[in-house]
């Protein structure tokens, strides 16, 4: 069951990013800067958020996160986007602005 700060979130009319990760996992520190980058480059269109899949077990089983970092998209509580592994800042941009 998902916790109900998490379903007010995801339920944004604006879409967005989770970064499902863990602090064991090398590939997911790479990802921060990236976040950024498209935080920076889509301002307030977006909201970013990072999901601790060791913390947060149950959003992490609800989603079958089996990998980390795995990336997804939700707008308004639906999930529309999501992909395994570290993207670019630029690919992910792409990829959100045509949803």
């Amino acid at each position: 069951m998902l916790s109900e700060s998490f379903e007010k979130i995801i339920a944004s009319e604006k879409p967005v990013l989770i970064d499902f990760y863990a602090t064991w996992c090398g590939p997911c520190k790479m990802m921060p800067p990236i976040l950024k980058e498209v935080k920076d480059k889509m301002g307030e269109s977006i909201s970013i958020y990072k999901v601790d899949v060791d913390v947060h077990q149950n959003i992490a089983a609800h989603f079958s996160v089996n990998s980390v970092p795995t990336l997804a998209v939700f707008k308004e509580g639906k999930l529309v986007w999501r992909e395994p592994g570290v993207k670019p800042a630029a690919q992910l941009v792409q990829i959100i602005s045509k949803l």
